[in-house]
């Protein structure tokens, strides 16, 4: 196990470069903001040394320059950035900005990278160091740029829920990357907030803070290379055609080998299995009638819930189809219902339902979804290159799965946080072994 030192340099709060119009001062978020919790995701990326050892310090210095001044001018563009919560479903547009923290570590990139440990990721994380958090006053952006000794660099940005999932992530990713490297015309972003759906007032108490019970759990990464995830749709691809008339995708096997191993863990742990219910993120921007523009800011998400009642349910090619039949009948019949006036009250129905759905199954157990596959997040390019690797970190819930591609774009890097007894039988599982490698080299 490697020991990290890491010590903070510098903090500063930044200003958007043109201050909000008066006409734009309140942002109204929408419905489906609305209902996301008060949290900060963040997404880590490392850069390797595009320099001789004698100028890292300056090099170092260019590199947080450029980022500060480009994320003056990227708050620009996606203003409410740089407001403050005002309530569950209010920005005020104040420009008090985003907030900038240095950091420099006593290790290696390569040190880091050869195998990864997420209890060391805390040092990359500026919403990890108290202080950082204490003097950035409620920021809704805060980055942190992390310099290794061998000139190489962490990027790690902290981004409210409130306003992106990872779609609007990589839209400001995408705006913010093109000022660093100079761009004179950066993607703009579509602020649509209420527009799209309005807050609603009884929802007004709603606490704009989310506080989640500390759970015991853990999390890990496996890879799925190329070749293991097609010998994993081989496995199922006969039955699938048979029922569906296509193929699996990479995502939907990758994805049921681990919930199906998951849940055979559980089952070890208890000694019984129980019922299992798994809920995938979907994107809706391209997925209503009419579609919403792909850099649309905000949380354009809703999960589709596939479940397994019985042991028999997790067999595979039967998981694979599961998941296919929920999507497109979720594309059919519920994608739409976050359009027109009905909508509100198609979603409050929806959360009604799902909550007592909830209570009459308590015993069932839930695994949450996302995938960043085909988010081209390894283009990420602030003007030194692209990145070696990039990873976000839950520190927040058990049972998740986060699937993203790996740097080759072929494979499938998995991470998990499941309960700590169950994670260590998880790691041992001999189907999963069979196709996953546990934490490889970034550089394998």
């Amino acid at each position: 196990m490697i020991e990290i030192k890491s010590e903070i340099v510098s903090r500063q709060t930044i200003k958007p470069s043109t201050p909000t119009p008066s006409d734009l001062k309140t942002f109204k978020l929408s419905l489906l903001d609305q209902l996301s919790p008060a949290v900060h995701g963040n997404m880590t990326f490392f850069y390797p040394s595009s320099n001789t050892m004698d100028s890292i310090g300056d090099d170092f210095s260019e590199k947080s320059q450029l980022l500060q001044e480009s994320i003056s001018k990227t708050l620009s563009l996606f203003y409410p950035l740089g407001g403050r919560l005002q309530d569950a479903a209010t920005i005020d547009c104040n420009d008090e900005g985003a907030f900038f923290a240095e950091a420099k570590v006593n290790i290696q990139l390569s040190e880091f990278l050869n195998q990864p440990e997420f209890n060391l990721m805390d040092h990359f994380l500026p919403t990890t160091d108290t202080k950082t958090m204490e003097l950035s006053n409620g920021a809704m952006f805060i980055v942190q740029l992390t310099s290794f000794t061998c000139g190489g660099v962490a990027i790690s940005l902290s981004l409210t829920h409130k306003l992106a999932d990872v779609s609007a992530l990589l839209t400001l990713l995408q705006s913010w990357t093109a000022v660093c490297r100079g761009l004179s015309d950066p993607v703009t972003p579509d602020l649509i907030g209420e527009k799209f759906l309005a807050p609603r007032d009884e929802l007004s108490a709603m606490s704009a803070s989310l506080n989640i019970a500390a759970e015991k759990f853990v999390l890990r990464r496996f890879v799925f290379s190329a070749s293991k995830i097609a010998e994993l749709k081989a496995k199922v691809d006969q039955e699938f055609q048979n029922e569906m008339q296509s193929h699996p995708s990479r995502v939907e096997v990758v994805l049921a080998l681990l919930w199906k191993c998951a849940v055979a863990c559980k089952k070890q742990k208890t000694g019984s299995f129980g019922p299992t219910a798994l809920f995938q993120a979907v994107n809706l921007r391209k997925r209503m009638s009419p579609p919403l523009p792909e850099t649309a800011i905000g949380n354009f998400i809703w999960p589709f819930m596939v479940l397994a009642h019985e042991e028999k349910d997790l067999k595979l090619p039967e998981l694979v189809i599961q998941m296919r039949k929920s999507f497109i009948e979720f594309n059919n019949t519920k994608a739409n219902m976050f359009r027109g006036e009905a909508a509100p009250l198609a979603i409050m129905g929806a959360l009604k339902e799902r909550g007592e759905f909830f209570r009459n199954n308590r015993e069932m157990t839930v695994y949450k979804c996302s995938s960043w596959c085909k988010f081209p997040l390894y283009d990420t390019d602030f003007g030194w290159g692209k990145p070696l690797w990039h990873v976000s970190i839950n520190k927040l819930v058990s049972n998740t799965i986060a699937l993203a591609d790996t740097r080759s774009r072929d494979g499938i890097e998995a991470l998990l946080t499941l309960d700590e007894e169950e994670m260590a039988l998880f790691e041992q599982n001999e189907e999963l072994l069979k196709y996953a490698t546990p934490n490889p080299s970034i550089y394998a």
